[in-house]
């Protein structure tokens, strides 16, 4: 019987889709994913060799070789900030494992490329919250991305500066 149980469990469980909260028990609203309020943590970017070429609109990422926050919309790749320094970051030079590679929160069949893909039809991702970030976030990280309560809105670290996006 318990295993019975634990089957059907498992096989309804590509069904749900769930919202998730990371250093938190309720989510705001209907965000899929959502953090921890008063903290000085915000998501880190990844930090690619070469813009990917099967992208889609909404992609965020922080672009090696110039040293930029990059966006993806429908007509090409979007600045948020200007050239920053990756000095201080260490990468990881082992080879990449091939195959599925990321995570996926929201639509379990999509084939959008990504390291973390959220996909919802009526849910968004809700950023980490940082007061003042240039202010209180001590040592950021090239390519942070947070949501600055002051502002009120989105800011990015390129290495040297804050950027700050309504």
């Amino acid at each position: 019987m318990k295993n019975i149980v634990v089957l059907i469990g498992f096989l309804s469980s590509g069904f749900v889709f769930a919202q998730v909260g990371i250093g938190k028990e309720s989510i705001d609203g209907d965000g899929i994913l959502d953090f921890a309020p008063n903290s000085t943590n915000g998501i880190m970017l990844p930090i690619v060799e070469a813009l990917p070429n099967d992208a889609v609109a909404g992609t965020i990422l922080m672009d090696k070789n110039d040293k930029m926050i990059k966006m993806k919309d429908n007509s090409g790749w979007v600045a948020l900030s200007d050239a920053g320094s990756i000095d201080n970051v260490t990468f990881n030079t082992n080879a990449e494992v091939s195959g599925p590679n990321r995570v996926i929160i929201g639509n379990p069949a999509t084939t959008v490329p990504g390291v973390l893909v959220l996909e919802s039809a009526n849910k968004a991702l809700i950023l980490p919250k940082v007061a003042a970030p240039h202010i209180n976030v001590k040592s950021p990280y090239p390519g942070m991305m947070c949501y600055d309560t002051v502002s009120k809105t989105m800011a990015v670290f390129d290495g040297l500066k804050w950027s700050y996006w309504k």
